[in-house]
């Protein structure tokens, strides 16, 4: 239960933390799409751990396997399976788990609702479950570009109170690329990065906001009510591990303007398109995309697992204090940064494919 998202383009995630793997099946994929490992492979990268100093220093290359769905390099319209063997696992070090709930895990919230849980890394609430959200948003990209030209770029915009200067009408991937933090903002970057160092150092964490744009959406994409297409990008952020906020254009900063400053003016471009001369909406109106980039952001909480002792309970209610083992990210916000494109991906292409279906049958 739960483990499956969207409607058209559907995705159901597998697996757990320190299992045997982790992975994702794909339905709705229409047919004959080129794809490959190596499209796969890319995005998956960008979420493994141990690529820098600031991440988890667990050693797992994610190599991902296409397990059905495709054949000779094209979609069948049949369910796609992509599989990540699990390769660095260590169990013992969650051990004293087993016993002993962590501040801020599902530990106890699991054991609450099932009566038993894997508490080999979290299991099936570790991040590690993402791999299959990634896996399936590098195909949601690649129909997205292909169809209707999309771009999704993400980018950490904050960590702490650390704020990047970021214009998201043009930043680039290879700008978020250039350095371990995913910060395109080179001067705000080194500052980042030496934050999360000295956070870690002391055996803490912290937290931050990654911002994501969405440019050359189709107008139209969304269905209100229940459907709106920021309520969906919403439910999607918001279901990644450690995500506290959703905000869309101007968020919570616009409840500071009047509705004459706030409002969108609508304008006519030279191609004859109608444009709105700013972007406070975020790129909807009414849960539908109005062709401007559609603009996301999403808080993520420090990082639950720290070496510093806190007091706790264990499952038979006795207080006690523990202090985490393994091995965990200082800040979720460099990692998480191809999650929130996978998932902003996913909507999207969910969405397309049934505007498709609802709105471009009977056109005249």
């Amino acid at each position: 239960m739960g483990n499956t998202f969207g409607h058209l383009f559907r995705i159901t995630t597998f697996g757990e933390s320190h299992g045997g793997g982790v992975g994702v099946v794909i339905d709705g994929c229409p047919p004959r799409l080129e794809i490959s490992a190596a499209d796969i492979q890319q995005e998956l990268d960008r979420r493994r751990p141990g690529q820098s100093k600031i991440t988890t220093p667990r050693k797992e290359t994610d190599t991902c396997e296409i397990v059905s769905g495709v054949f000779e390099g094209k979609t069948l319209g049949t369910p796609i399976t992509v599989l990540v063997r699990n390769k660095d696992t260590r169990p013992q070090d969650y051990d004293e788990m087993a016993r002993t709930y962590r501040p801020s895990h599902a530990d106890a919230t699991y054991d609450a609702k099932y009566g038993i849980r894997n508490w080999q890394g979290g299991g099936r609430s570790s991040a590690r479950e993402t791999i299959g959200r990634v896996a399936a948003g590098a195909i949601a990209k690649k129909i997205l570009k292909l169809v209707a030209g999309v771009e999704i770029v993400g980018y950490v915009k904050r960590i702490q109170d650390l704020e990047a200067t970021i214009d998201p009408n043009t930043v680039t991937l290879a700008q978020v690329e250039s350095n371990i933090v995913r910060c395109p903002d080179a001067e705000a970057a080194e500052r980042l990065i030496d934050r999360i160092e000295a956070v870690r150092d002391q055996g803490d964490s912290i937290g931050g906001v990654v911002e994501c744009v969405a440019r050359q959406v189709p107008k139209g994409l969304g269905s209100p009510v229940f459907d709106k297409l920021e309520a969906d990008l919403a439910k999607a952020v918001m279901s990644l591990p450690a995500s506290k906020g959703f905000e869309i254009g101007s968020g919570f900063a616009g409840t500071l303007l009047t509705g004459s400053q706030h409002n969108d003016e609508f304008y006519r471009d030279e191609a004859g398109e109608i444009r709105t001369r700013t972007n406070r909406s975020g790129g909807t109106q009414g849960g539908i995309a109005n062709g401007e980039n559609i603009i996301i952001r999403v808080a993520f909480k420090p990082t639950a697992t720290i070496r510093k002792e806190q007091r706790t309970v264990s499952h038979t209610g006795e207080e006690t204090v523990l202090a985490g083992k393994g091995r965990h990210d200082p800040c979720v916000l460099p990692r998480a940064v191809p999650m929130v494109e996978a998932m902003m991906a996913l909507v999207l292409c969910d969405h397309l494919l049934r505007h498709q279906a609802q709105c471009q049958l009977l056109q005249p």
